[in-house]
């Protein structure tokens, strides 16, 4: 029985440290930047290779076909 209570013991303290192991995860930022990745046009990405126009075209498409009414008839 004293084992036991020894061992349960040595395992509850094992687990209370391994819980005060963690660091803040804290982010500090600087005013006025943006510290992301740059972000660039959605059109710049192939397919549409930097033509605006035809990107539009197929997000009105895109839209339409998502339009129950326009499915529907």
């Amino acid at each position: 029985m004293r084992k036991l209570l020894a061992a349960s013991l040595a395992v509850a303290f094992v687990a209370g440290l391994a819980a005060c192991g963690e660091r803040p995860q804290v982010v500090t930022y600087k005013q006025g930047t943006y510290q992301g990745k740059p972000d660039t046009q959605p059109w710049s990405n192939p397919p549409y290779n930097g033509n605006k126009e035809q990107w539009e075209q197929a997000i009105r498409t895109r839209m339409q076909s998502q339009n129950e009414y326009k499915r529907a008839s």
